[in-house]
């Protein structure tokens, strides 16, 4: 089967709207039963059935026996079909190459992590290509997207810089093999992959704005409003790491003055320890943390953690008064951080908040995802491209065409 380009008629997504919502139900609870998806999208049996039937025929669902449940008509538990779509996905971080097979119900078939020798941008992708031939080898037509999450700031689908990677204008498109060159291909910050992650399928409750943040090097994060990032026109937005809730006498690696990156992470806890830039601001920040938590903390880790904690509460706090935000999710070194320091970061994210916000505040949590959060949401954003109408019908007519 060849991937197909061309768009679906308007008969075509009214057909595949149902299919959709089953296969999306499918992908929020793998394991759910046809009468529980038939019950909550509203469908009667005879129909649900029928759509059952058609779905199966075409490789997107299987289906087993159900655990009997008392009395009642018998059901099935709906599975993704064993040779149906897949999506490839990609996670290029500081520390290595992750790639993964993901299935229809959002569940990783397999993995590999590659470290590369050095982080230039032929290095990596070298990695990020090998990773992708050697899934389009074992997978072939069944790859139906192609999702990369980098941390840096991505702008219409290329990598603008990243302080991280030292990157600078890296087009991640040209480590697509030949043999996916004709599918979605996605590339997101992997901040905002990992927000959408976790307020999908981490965040407790219903939350329609989370207000997801991670400490790394430096601040990343997103909105995610009713289960959607928002990241603006060019797709650069989730960078609040860079609004001026620092020092404006402070020039950031990416060459704005006051970012709140270097006031939160490793490279402000060196500052205030007396410490020269570290290398890796990400270690230095967990070694501090460390020390601050330990049975014989040192005072001046101690006072590095408070002085970032409180920095981290007051641009978290800002941010609620400006995007409104129900909840707060806290990825990253950013949990580990609020909680060696839970007076200065509760004081200071307070007492940044609006007046009229303090009696009903959002709920702040630690996210649920944990390291692999951005490696869940780059498989979120390709199925998001595969379980649609538009890509269901592609699927459908490359079968037929197979």
């Amino acid at each position: 089967m060849k991937p197909t380009t061309e768009l679906p008629s308007r008969r075509d997504v009214q057909r595949w709207a149902a299919a959709a919502d089953v296969l999306g139900a499918l992908r929020r609870r793998p394991g759910t039963t046809r009468a529980e998806a038939a019950h909550r999208l509203g469908m009667s049996s005879g129909a649900a059935a029928d759509l059952s039937a058609r779905l199966r025929g075409l490789r997107l669902i299987s289906e087993e026996p159900a655990p009997p449940a008392g009395r009642g008509r018998p059901t099935t538990l709906l599975r993704a079909h064993p040779a149906g779509p897949l999506v490839v996905v990609v996670d290029v971080q500081h520390s290595g190459v992750s790639t993964a097979v993901v299935d229809l119900a959002g569940q990783v078939l397999e993995r590999t992590v590659r470290r590369p020798a050095d982080r230039s941008p032929e290095r990596v992708l070298g990695l990020v290509r090998a990773g992708l031939t050697g899934a389009a080898e074992r997978h072939g037509p069944r790859l139906r997207a192609v999702s990369v999450v980098v941390a840096a700031t991505v702008a219409r689908g290329r990598v603008v810089q990243s302080a991280t990677l030292g990157w600078s204008g890296v087009d991640v498109a040209e480590a697509v093999p030949s043999a996916l060159a004709g599918l979605p291909l996605l590339v997101t910050n992997d901040a905002t992959a990992a927000g959408l992650a976790e307020a999908r399928s981490g965040a407790p409750g219903d939350a329609r704005a989370v207000l997801y943040l991670a400490v790394t090097v430096g601040v990343g994060g997103v909105l995610v409003a009713d289960g959607r990032p928002a990241v603006g026109a060019l797709g650069a937005g989730g960078e609040p790491g860079h609004l001026p809730f620092g020092d404006p006498a402070r020039t950031c690696p990416c060459g704005a003055l006051g970012c709140w990156d270097v006031e939160v992470d490793g490279r402000a806890m060196a500052r205030h320890r007396g410490d020269p830039p570290p290398a890796d601001p990400s270690g230095y920040a967990a070694s501090t943390l460390a020390c601050a938590t330990s049975h014989h903390p040192d005072p001046a880790c101690v006072e590095a953690v408070a002085r970032c904690a409180a920095a981290f509460a007051r641009g978290t706090a800002g941010l609620v008064n400006a995007l409104d935000a129900d909840l707060v999710v806290l990825g990253g070194l950013a949990p580990a951080l609020r909680g060696a320091a839970p007076g200065a970061f509760a004081a200071a994210f307070t007492g940044g908040l609006m007046r009229w916000r303090r009696g009903h505040p959002p709920v702040v949590v630690d996210a649920a995802h944990g390291a692999d959060a951005a490696l869940v949401g780059a498989g979120e954003l390709a199925l998001d491209a595969v379980l649609c109408p538009a890509g269901l019908a592609g699927w459908e007519a490359a079968a037929v065409e197979g």
